[in-house]
């Protein structure tokens, strides 16, 4: 007789929690039958997903009796805007995945500080550290010393300059920022993107007194663009996305890491573990190879653990 496990088994077959059992049958990755108002998953189906992971063919759209699931707690993420966040925001929150996420996009520095605080349970950053040249770690380190927190990249992605469809005004470095005739538009103080622009200019000795536009500030990469579509500025230091989503050219700079940092609370961990269990377990890893100027290759590597 064929052996089937329940959602709880299942969960503790793969170590992953059991709002991500019912999220993987929900979405058709997983597939399960019901007797009476209980779930079973079939032996061959547990094989069929250990060996490839692969979306089965037919699901059961809710859990037992139809109701949705929950972790009973929404996440506060604060930190860099990034199209990648809000794709997993929608992920997550798409057809009652059991989480949701409250986003505040205040910037990487901005959003890390209110995690030290403890006023968010999650922080989006990408801050390179001019001295070490090593993004996000070095401050981190510095803010957490005796809090349990989890850093998990999100994606690698491009930083360049955003420029009007054929570069009409031939800018190919930073050196060019400060030319005249170019007009820029810039992020605001405590965005990522702005701590590299400023430390890019500091490099190479270039001040800011000297860049027009450089107290322009936007809050977002597709506000920062939409000032190049419209015409109002030549130049927006951002990332390749959001020049794409507007039809714009892009000039590759450098590639930067994009990680999540969790802080970890007895209030919070179910709804952390069931988010980090979706990054790892479901196709949101599939969804995000489509996105221009984002390398997924890492997405889901624990980068450093502090308990």
């Amino acid at each position: 007789m064929n052996h089937t496990y329940t959602p709880d088994e299942i969960a503790s077959m793969f170590k992953i929690s059991k709002y991500t059992v019912y999220e993987l049958i929900k979405r058709g990755e997983l597939t399960a039958f019901k007797v009476g108002n209980k779930m079973r998953i079939e032996h061959k189906e547990v094989e069929r997903f250990k060996g490839n992971r692969t979306p089965a063919p037919n699901s059961l759209p809710r859990g037992p009796g139809n109701a949705p699931f929950s972790t009973g707690r929404a996440l506060h993420l604060a930190g860099s805007h990034d199209f990648l966040v809000e794709h997993l925001v929608k992920y997550t929150g798409a057809e009652s995945a059991g989480i949701s996420i409250q986003p505040s996009f205040i910037g990487s520095l901005e959003g890390l500080m209110m995690l030290h605080r403890g006023s968010a349970d999650i922080a989006a950053m990408h801050l390179l550290d001019p001295v070490s040249h090593e993004y996000n770690l070095p401050f981190i380190r510095q803010l957490f010393v005796h809090e349990h927190i989890t850093v998990v990249r999100l994606a690698s992605r491009k930083q360049g300059f955003i420029v009007a469809k054929g570069n009409p005004k031939k800018i190919t470095g930073f050196q060019d920022l400060a030319r005249p005739d170019v007009t820029m538009v810039n992020r605001q103080k405590g965005a990522g993107t702005r701590f590299l622009l400023d430390s890019s200019l500091a490099d190479q000795s270039i001040s800011p007194a000297t860049i027009n536009g450089y107290q322009t500030e936007e809050w977002t990469h597709l506000g920062a663009a939409a000032h190049i579509s419209r015409g109002s500025a030549d130049v927006a230091f951002g990332i390749q996305y959001a020049a794409c989503q507007l039809g714009l050219d892009f000039i590759p700079v450098t590639v930067e890491n994009f990680d999540l940092v969790f802080r970890w609370t007895p209030e919070n961990r179910t709804a952390l573990q069931h988010l980090l269990d979706l990054i790892h377990f479901t196709t949101f890893r599939d969804s995000v190879q489509e996105l221009d100027g984002y390398d997924a290759a890492e997405l889901g590597s624990i980068i450093y653990e502090q308990h």
